[in-house]
Formats: C-alpha cells, structure tokens, sequence
C-alpha cells in the first residue's frame, strides 16, 4: 500500500506543479504569495523560478528541523525538489497558454487555481510529509501556540510584502487565491484519503 501512496504523492506534485506553471503564465494578474516571491528573485537575481522553489523550501525545512523535527519527512525533501523541477520543467515545455491580456487570461488564471487545488489534496492525502511551506507554518503554530490559520496568514502576508516590493506580480487574484484553492484543496484532501482509506481496509479483508 505505501507504493500506492507513493505514487499518489507523486501524482499530486506533478498536478500541482502544473497549476503553478498555468498562474505562471498569466501572472499579470497576481499569483499565489510564495510565487510571487519565486518571480521577483528570478528577475532580480536570476537562476530559474523552480530553482528559488527549491531553495526556499530547503531553507524553510531547516528552519523547522530547528523549530520541530516532528512535521519534515522524506516527502517534504522531495516535495521541495520535485515541486519546483517540475515547475521549471513545464515552463521549459512551452506548451501551456500564455497570457493574452483578454478575458480568456481570467479563465487561464481560475484554472491554474483549481489544478493547485487539486494537486495539493491529492499529495496531501497521501500523508507522505507535508510540504516546506506547511511544515515551517506548523512548526511556529506549535511553538507559539497561535493557531495554524493565523500564523498561515501572517507568513504569507509577510512573504507577499518582499515579494511586491522586489518587484514581484501582485493583483487581484494574489488576494484571491486562498479563497478558490482552499475549498478545493479540502474537497479533494477529503475524498481521496478517503479513498485509499477504504482501499487499506479492503485489502486487509482480503489478507485476513
């Protein structure tokens, strides 16, 4: 059954890289808090946008391997690696619309939304480690004793605020973002865990 979850896990990823790539694109009209970070030191410093993926999430695993080693697993090491290869990889394709500056980039933008959503219950689901991002926010939530959502808030406010001012792309749908992803991201965490719950208890019945 782990193979399975493996698999799942991966599944997400590459899912949830994608949705990262399609808001990439259309990113005049704002991206998600972390990425508009990735984009404004891509332009200002260089390397690439999955590569500052990747270096801010094994810079955040080692702030929370200080803070509380119980939330970083093997599955946030690669979440933090294949995320943003796979970013830079879709990117390198070329093949996902690029931005029009029409009403077609709103539909571009709303779906690049829903496949994060989705992407991101789907890996979750499978419980092989929270990503970075989740597990650095966890790990403050359990030393401050203030909740997850108020630290989630305040982290990525923070992160939006050097974003925009190093340049990166804020508008209307970086103040959005949560408000479509979660609900999404819940539906799917719920369905498929699930899921490969019941999967788990069928194959035990089987086995016994």
């Amino acid at each position: 059954m782990i193979y399975i979850r493996i698999g799942v896990f991966l599944f997400g990823l590459m899912v949830f890289s994608l949705g990262i790539s399609l808001t990439i694109n259309v990113q005049h009209l704002g991206i998600h808090p972390w990425d508009v970070l990735n984009v404004a030191l891509f332009e200002r410093v260089g390397l690439s946008i999955g590569s500052w993926n990747i270096i801010i999430g094994i810079g955040l695993i080692c702030v929370s391997l200080i803070l509380d080693r119980t939330h970083v697993k093997l599955g946030t090491f690669l979440n933090a690696v294949i995320v943003g290869s796979f970013v830079d990889f879709y990117l390198w394709l070329d093949f996902l619309p690029k931005a029009t500056h029409t009403w077609t980039d709103i539909i571009i933008i709303v779906a690049g939304i829903v496949i994060m959503g989705v992407g991101g219950g789907v890996y979750n689901a499978a419980k092989i480690g929270s990503g970075p991002r989740d597990g650095f926010m966890l790990s403050i939530s359990d030393k401050t004793g203030y909740s997850i959502g108020s630290i989630r808030i305040a982290t990525e406010l923070m992160v939006l605020v050097i974003g925009f001012l190093i340049g990166g792309p804020v508008f209307i749908f970086t103040l959005i973002f949560t408000f479509v992803q979660s609900p999404i991201f819940q539906y799917v965490y719920l369905k498929v865990t699930e899921y490969l719950h019941e999967m788990e208890m069928r194959k035990e019945q089987q086995g016994a």
